[in-house]
């Protein structure tokens, strides 16, 4: 373990003596949320964060889990968009007209399409609608909730837990600003096909047209979903998708004040994230990263690449020193195949973190001789023993 540290801290030195010559100059930005996780999709780079991994009370927000669970059971064949559930006086009550809450006014022992009521929670963030599809899918909330609790778990939403459908108050609903990212990414692009409600600038239904909730979505600013929230506790947030000019960012927000300071923010984000950075290629894909040391092998070391190029997004400004880490189990066993994922580059500027990006071996090490494997044998014990 001692070794392997000293091993990562060398790696770091080499990867930030190159960079330093390229580096950009950066410059400060700072927000009214108490917690907000920004990302460019495209290069993995974290442009914004604070609090990111706090969980917070996640109230409408955590209607995107809900259609997550939707979404993978239509995939799955399970339901179908002409599926029609009953309202029941629980979800006609608890979020129907009744409520006073975000409703899509679904008529009580009416019988309501899954698209429609996708459309009531995309739209409208309509808590009739959760409700209704969570006791046709489940048999009740609870179920339901279980059902979402899974699906986080798969997706590896590790802050995050759902204690019913809609989101209304229930201490067991928590989620974090980096798991709501994760979790908009993981819909758009396993999803498309259903995503593309959350863009829908209308919904009507029972006679009643209703507008998006979501006013990003009509200011001509890229935004395409996803789900607005407000607890008393955590404040007003967001989870928000934007494509503009060739790039998409995944923004969420806790902990504004009101609802003109919830838009204002995220908008200024927005168009910051966009417009205040610039790509850098610091690996093309099949660059040697770094060198690994191999264990009772025929050779002592194998290299280490990227699979892809790896690319990050810098201010335009920047100032900070870009450093990288390479970090892995030192050391390697043999036999090692090429290909084989064994560690990952973590990349840095300044004190904030960027990304991380997996490492695979380029090259086959075949087990060593019997004088090889024992000479590393006698390396090893010396290492560990100082």
């Amino acid at each position: 373990m001692f070794f392997r540290s000293i091993a990562v801290l060398v790696f770091s030195l080499v990867l930030t003596s190159t960079a330093w010559s390229q580096s950009q100059l950066s410059g400060a930005f700072d927000t009214k949320a108490r917690q907000a996780y920004l990302i460019d999709s495209g290069t993995g780079t974290i442009l914004f964060s604070r609090k990111e991994s706090e969980p917070v009370t996640s109230a409408s927000l955590a209607k995107a889990m809900t259609l997550a669970v939707v979404f993978k059971a239509l995939r799955a064949g399970e339901i179908a968009l002409e599926t029609a559930y009953p309202v029941s006086e629980h979800a006609w009550r608890t979020g129907g007209a009744p409520s006073r809450t975000a409703t899509m006014f679904a008529a009580l022992k009416s019988q309501v399409s899954v698209q429609d009521l996708i459309r009531g929670v995309a739209v409208q963030a309509a808590n009739d609608a959760c409700i209704i599809l969570a006791e046709g899918m489940a048999g009740s909330e609870a179920a339901f909730a279980a059902r979402m609790n899974e699906e986080a778990r798969a997706l590896g939403l590790s802050q995050s837990h759902f204690a019913n459908a809609t989101g209304l108050p229930d201490p067991g609903n928590k989620v974090s600003m980096q798991d709501l990212v994760t979790l908009g990414r993981h819909l758009r692009d396993t999803y498309p096909e259903y995503y593309r409600y959350y863009s829908e600038p209308e919904f009507e239904w029972n006679r009643i047209r209703q507008r998006n909730r979501n006013p990003l979505v009509g200011m001509n600013i890229g935004v395409d979903g996803l789900v607005l929230g407000f607890a008393e506790d955590s404040g007003y947030g967001l989870l928000a998708s934007v494509q503009r000019d060739g790039r998409r960012l995944y923004l969420a927000l806790a902990g504004l004040a009101s609802e003109k300071e919830r838009i204002d923010e995220a908008r200024r984000m927005i168009d910051w994230g966009m417009t205040a950075f610039g790509s850098k290629t610091l690996f093309k894909a099949g660059d040697t990263v770094a060198e690994a040391s191999v264990y009772g092998g025929n050779v002592h070391t194998v290299p280490l690449v990227t699979p892809g190029d790896v690319e990050v997004l810098l201010p335009v400004d920047n100032k900070e020193r870009l450093s990288a880490r390479v970090v892995y189990a030192w050391p390697l066993q043999a036999p090692v195949a090429p290909g084989q994922q064994v560690g990952v580059l973590r990349i840095w500027n300044g004190d904030r973190f960027l990304r991380e990006v997996p490492l695979q071996t380029a090259a086959s090490v075949e087990v060593g001789t019997l004088s090889s494997r024992a000479l590393d044998a006698l390396q090893e014990l010396l290492f560990f023993w100082l």
